[in-house]
């Protein structure tokens, strides 16, 4: 499906060629006013054809008047080709999405092998490297690498495991590295992939209201036209002149505006097409032409400015602490946090932490509510967490976190990062520094919006500080901070 494909498909061709006949039906035909007269026109010129063959000879030769009938039908079928090439490709990606939907297998965790759409809410199954993921789920178990761009465009492949916030996984997306174990959340039909085949399948032909006023304004200049016509009969029988059929039905296909008439309602297709092959769904012909109204564009700072998971980047010990045993501390309190963070914390310390051998430990696991992690054992407590939890349990056992710290605190904020605080039997060691890794390239997209008269808004649940640090980093030229999830809806 994120294959680019030719237009001219042998497929799509063949679909098309058979439809621009199909579409001759004067009912289909009626839908477009300038092109259901020139059919009009061609019907005479056929019934001339054979009133010539019958041996009529006041309106010129058979081959000059089956020329002009030629002619007529090929603008006919041309029209109808143009349109029927864009339907027939937004039907091909429907198909495509179908296909994906239908054939890919899906082994479950008794080893058994079926179809995608026989998959259940709350059936298990298992994904290595290089399987397409039957449908969407909750990864239980294992950590991968996926490629997404199927579904969002994005080429970066992005980091799903178990537990967190980036747990959940697509269907049609493509494993790249490792083994999930994934619990079905979707019942059938109600997936992903089953979503965006109704929307492509219900991106009905509904004509925008700018098409409909160049409709009626060709229907005017038609009706003009056409009385233009008719009215050179008396003034050819008062000069004695005889203008044959043929030359009345030619001069008046030449006056209206059949080439405009001829592709009107394929331009409006092929715009819905296009903007489905850049991964947009529309839904009708009024969307595509609201797009190109749009002055601001609200994004989302979490995998769409940046790559989505934020990176431990460095370390800061405070109150003269040996910054290895910084290092430590933070290694320790990061075994149980199953959060993108607290790997990036584990990796960045390059410590072994099976290396480690405390007696007894009980591991605190990071959770939205607590917002920290930590171990302890016998008679040592070591947590890290966000700032404002850190202090809390810090005051609460009748502490201050030192000025130092919270200097630095302010310093990784104003840079655009997040600090996380260790601290060792509720005394401050230290500060983790965490930062969102903007993306490749969006500053010079940015760029190219600003270019084209569009406003970029960055959305972000982060603090001023550090949303206005990513802001201006990223080139996006406002931002909302503090933004909660609902918010952004």
């Amino acid at each position: 499906m994120n294959k680019t494909e030719s237009l001219f498909q042998g497929d799509m061709v063949q679909q098309a060629l058979k439809q621009s006949f199909v579409k001759l039906n004067p009912k289909i035909m009626f839908r477009n006013p300038v092109m259901f007269t020139v059919e009009i026109g061609t019907f005479v010129m056929l019934v001339v054809c054979l009133w010539i063959l019958a041996g009529e000879t006041s309106q010129g030769s058979f081959g000059y008047n089956f020329i002009i009938f030629l002619i007529l039908l090929l603008t006919l079928l041309f029209a109808n080709f143009a349109e029927a090439i864009a339907e027939a490709r937004g039907k091909a990606q429907a198909n495509s999405l179908r296909k994906t939907r239908e054939e890919t297998p899906a082994r479950l965790a008794n080893g058994k092998i079926v179809s995608s759409s026989e998959l259940k809410k709350g059936d298990v199954f298992i994904c290595e490297a290089g399987d397409i993921i039957p449908t969407d789920g909750e990864i239980i178990e294992g950590l991968a690498t996926i490629d997404e761009s199927a579904i969002t465009g994005e080429s970066a492949p992005v980091i799903r495991e178990a537990g967190g916030d980036r747990s959940s996984v697509t269907g049609g997306t493509k494993v790249l590295s490792d083994r999930i174990t994934v619990e079905v959340t979707a019942q059938p039909g109600e997936s992903f992939l089953d979503k965006m085949i109704a929307l492509v399948e219900g991106a009905s032909r509904q004509k925008t209201p700018n098409e409909i006023a160049l409709t009626i304004l060709l229907a005017g200049f038609t009706l003009v036209f056409m009385i233009v016509t008719v009215t050179l009969k008396p003034f050819a029988e008062y000069a004695n002149t005889t203008i044959t059929i043929s030359a009345f039905i030619a001069l008046f296909v030449c006056l209206i505006p059949t080439t405009i008439g001829d592709l009107l309602s394929a331009i409006g297709i092929a715009g819905m097409d296009r903007a489905l092959r850049a991964k947009v769904i529309t839904k009708s012909g009024k969307a595509v032409e609201t797009a190109g109204d749009i002055d601001v564009l609200l994004l989302d700072k979490t995998g769409t400015i940046t790559i989505g998971n934020r990176k431990a980047t460095e370390f800061h010990a405070v109150n003269g602490v040996d910054k290895q045993h910084l290092i430590q501390l933070a290694t320790l309190s990061s075994i149980a946090d199953e959060t993108p963070e607290g790997k990036s914390i584990v990796e960045l310390a390059g410590i072994d932490p099976n290396s480690f051998k405390p007696e007894n430990p009980r591991y605190i696991k990071f959770t939205a509510q607590t917002r920290s992690s930590g171990i302890e054992f016998r008679n040592t407590s070591i947590k890290k967490g966000a700032y404002d939890a850190i202090k809390n349990i810090v005051e609460n056992a009748g502490r201050k976190l030192p000025e130092e710290l919270d200097e630095i605190v302010r310093g990784i904020s104003s840079n655009g990062g997040t600090p996380l605080v260790v601290i060792e039997n509720n005394e401050a060691r230290g500060v983790i520094e965490l930062q969102d890794i903007i993306k490749t390239g969006i500053s010079e997209r940015f760029d190219r919006l600003r270019k084209m008269g569009v406003k970029t808004v960055m959305v972000t649940g982060d603090n001023p500080l550090t949303a206005k640090y990513i802001a201006e980093k990223a080139g996006v030229d406002d931002f909302i901070a503090e933004a909660k999830p609902e918010d952004k809806m």
